[in-house]
């Protein structure tokens, strides 16, 4: 697969440098401790950013070794308070299990079918998909929507609409109706006027952006 705008990767890593843009255009204007509080911020957003890719690129294991890496997959779409994710439900194993996945294309019209599973990379309909997160044994909490039996004929031109930069933007932007809040918090505490208020602002609204992107949001 290749590594252009389609990679299932492209949105958060996109997301993740606009993170930083942003606390970089604003740390030349704060002070020494308002600096330091960005650079822990800028830090965080790396620290966890490179965890997440280091599971979905198999330099970590998302599950725990397995001798039967063959199973029986199907997607499922969550949909928890303002974010959705796509999982893969996972069976042949003993019980369930779900892992979730960055968004692909792919996984729009995928039904239940056998994917191949070891401890760091999972294969799915000819195709690898990226986990974002660890394999888990309970159910993720929701509102959990199975995928069609059959494939859907429209999918492709839904696909091309969901996943375009500004609409994925827009839906990940929700969670940001919490960044004035703890703007308010940080004026509070460390002091200031609008400016720093604005800085705030902007800084933690780029941060839930990104949180939101670097967990696999699905945009469909």
């Amino acid at each position: 697969m290749s590594s252009g705008p389609g990679h299932p990767l492209a949105y958060p890593i996109t997301v993740t440098i606009g993170a930083l843009a942003v606390c970089a255009a604003w740390a030349p204007f704060g002070t020494l401790d308002q600096v330091a509080a960005i650079a822990a911020v800028a830090l965080g957003v790396c620290g966890y950013t490179g965890y997440r890719l280091a599971l979905a690129f198999g330099i970590l294991r998302f599950r725990r070794p397995s001798t039967a890496p063959t199973v029986r997959v199907a997607r499922i779409r969550q949909q928890h308070r303002l974010v959705g994710r796509s999982w893969l439900e996972v069976g042949g194993t003993g019980r369930p299990r779900w892992v979730p996945v960055y968004f692909d294309p792919a996984l729009v019209n995928l039904t239940e079918t056998e994917g191949e599973l070891t401890d760091r990379t999972i294969h799915v309909a000819g195709r690898r998909l990226y986990p974002s997160g660890r394999m888990r044994d309970v159910e993720p909490p929701g509102r959990l929507i199975d995928n069609p039996s059959r494939p859907d004929p429209g999918a492709p031109a839904h696909v091309a609409k969901a996943t375009r930069l500004r609409r994925r933007l827009l839906l990940d932007s929700q969670s940001t109706v919490a960044a004035p809040i703890a703007a308010l918090l940080w004026v509070y505490l460390d002091g200031g006027g609008f400016s720093v208020f604005l800085a705030a602002t902007t800084i933690a609204a780029a941060c839930t952006i990104w949180l939101s992107a670097v967990q696999g949001s699905d945009p469909t």
